[in-house]
């Protein structure tokens, strides 16, 4: 596939982004398929938010990487030249241009779904998935494609956007940071530090999309801590709010493209669905964190929701 690049002046329909949306949600439910396993309900909340940021937000240049991703050449260190991030997958970092930082890194197979979707990776880079040696891992770190920074435990991430934001304002770079967290992050004492630390520093060229599907590995977010009014707990620490349906792409990328220039971070909580696009996930809710297969029977029954999805996209 040719890759796909944003221009803000070439706004994409919200139909392409769905329909990428749609194609990420069929890989993903794929490779679980094939490994018997995965982070499905992450694909069903996100890939709309995702595919937002790429097609209809962020300014990124071309990838700068290979489509079949390069070995894992060490951790970054001073004695190793070798060492290398997965940031080229989203261009080169340019004033002008857009940073991502992903946080929440168990969903790394969206992400790289995505990235194939739209051409920054081959088809066949999943082939390399969790192997000894590769960097498509399956929590994802600064190696792995689309990835800047690691970012597990959650909610480090948040802390580390933030001072390359502040780096870039002090450079007078044009380009902003994007950061993509999930709502499990704000159980995390540093997310509620690093916001404060955004709003005494006055950062505004940070945006924040947070996948608010509202469940965790233990289950249901409000069994196991509440994180709500999450909107105006965050407004209290100075940021800028905005709630929307994280299924709709016009929604979802219109605090972004509004106000021009901010001097406070941009928080959109966008509420999702994990089930979104696979209705049979619901008789697994509410333990729908990672997904294994426990029987031949349920094994064939989403076997056959993959080709009637297929059949649907033709």
């Amino acid at each position: 596939m040719e890759e796909v690049g944003i221009q803000a002046h070439a706004q994409p329909q919200a139909a392409q982004i769905r329909s990428v949306a749609d194609a990420v949600r069929r890989r993903v439910l794929e490779h679980t398929l094939n490994n018997n396993g995965g982070y499905l309900s992450q694909a069903c909340s996100s890939a709309e938010i995702l595919a937002t940021l790429y097609l209809g937000i962020m300014r990124l240049g071309s990838s700068q990487e290979p489509l079949v991703p390069r070995p894992f050449a060490g951790v970054p260190s001073s004695d190793n030249p070798h060492a290398f991030t997965g940031a080229g997958y989203n261009g080169p970092k340019a004033p002008e241009l857009d940073r991502f930082i992903f946080s929440p890194v168990h969903y790394a197979l969206v992400l790289y779904s995505l990235l194939i979707e739209l051409g920054r990776l081959g088809p066949d880079a999943l082939d390399a998935f969790n192997q000894d040696g590769s960097t498509v891992e399956l929590i994802g770190a600064e190696h792995s494609p689309g990835h800047e920074v690691t970012a597990g435990s959650l909610a480090q991430a948040i802390s580390q956007a933030g001072g390359i934001a502040l780096a870039r304002r002090l450079r007078g770079e044009t380009g902003r940071v994007w950061v993509f967290m999930s709502d499990g992050e704000f159980q995390e004492g540093q997310t509620w530090e690093a916001f404060a630390a955004l709003a005494y520093h006055r950062i505004g060229n940070i945006g924040i999309y947070v996948d608010a599907n509202a469940q965790q590995c233990d289950g249901p977010m409000d069994a196991v801590m509440g994180i709500e009014p999450l909107a105006e707990r965050l407004r209290a620490f100075g940021a800028e709010v905005h709630e929307v349906d994280g299924h709709d792409p016009e929604a979802l990328a219109a605090p972004a493209l509004g106000s021009g220039e901010r001097d406070r971070p941009l928080v959109v909580i966008a509420r999702t669905d994990p089930c979104r696009g696979l209705e049979q996930l619901r008789e697994r809710a509410p333990k729908l964190h990672y997904v294994r297969f426990k029987s031949d029977e349920e094994f064939a029954t989403y076997r056959t929701l993959l080709e009637t999805l297929r059949q649907e996209a033709c």
